[in-house]
């Protein structure tokens, strides 16, 4: 009885500390696109009835690609890619760092609601972090000059901060409380590593040689597919978008 209460408890402080989590990526979206928009002198609203549902359709999208995990041969099997980031950071790009975080947690909660966890939510939460620690910046970056060449360097920037981020994160927080709810001691964890690449003989290595590596291929390939779609995309995002503004002028 004593052990059930235990874990009940210790799932209650993680949900707890994931909205947490969530509230804190918000509130930092939030506040640097309000200064951005101040700067610019952009009164546009953040969040636009028009907004909210292209950012529907864009976390739909993200959800089915989120299914879609690869394995990758240098990493244990609970570490699997996938390409959901591809219409985060097209809807980062379009409609700013909040709509980001929003399509990224929307994401996630279509994915906990059709197929559950098997992680103890700490996947989830791991998917949901990491991806803000790459979203964000190249939001934020391109938010302030839309230009392609700040397109590509907000890209490399949140490959970069994702796979530091992503590494620490993994091997500071993420990977002692996945021991910790699911019952895996982290030596298991290690020796699965291990299995894979001998050179893996402890968390730090865990991260180093697993974690990073696959942090930096789906950054660049995200950052890659984003700049090809993402320019035949802009016009018809921004058409879009504008008819629905005038109609909002119009009709005052």
């Amino acid at each position: 009885m004593n052990g059930l209460m235990q874990s009940v408890t210790e799932n209650l402080i993680f949900v707890l500390e994931f909205l947490g989590i969530v509230l804190l990526m918000f509130a930092a979206a939030y506040g640097t696109e309000k200064v951005a928009k101040k700067k610019s002198g952009d009164t546009e609203r953040i969040l636009s009835t028009r907004k909210i549902a292209l950012i529907g359709v864009f976390s739909a999208i993200a959800f089915l690609l989120m299914l879609l995990e690869f394995p990758v041969p240098f990493a244990p099997s609970f570490y699997e890619l996938d390409f959901s980031e591809i219409p985060v950071l097209i809807g980062a790009f379009a409609f700013g760092p909040v709509a980001g975080v929003m399509i990224e947690f929307c994401k996630i909660l279509l994915k906990l609601a059709f197929k559950g966890t098997t992680t103890a939510f700490v996947g989830d939460l791991a998917n949901f972090v990491i991806g803000c620690s790459f979203v964000l910046p190249a939001s934020v970056l391109y938010l302030n000059k839309k230009t392609k060449k700040t397109a590509i360097a907000g890209s490399a920037l949140g490959t970069v901060c994702m796979t530091v981020f992503g590494t620490a994160f993994n091997a500071v927080y993420l990977l002692p409380k996945f021991a910790q709810l699911y019952g895996m001691p982290l030596d298991v964890i290690v020796g699965m590593g291990t299995a894979i690449n001998p050179a893996i003989h402890s968390v730090a290595t865990l991260v180093i040689f697993a974690v990073a590596p696959m942090n930096i291929l789906k950054g660049g390939s995200v950052s890659l597919v984003t700049m090809l779609v993402y320019k035949k995309l802009s016009p018809i995002l921004k058409e879009s978008y504008g008819r629905a503004s005038v109609r909002k002028v119009a009709e005052q």
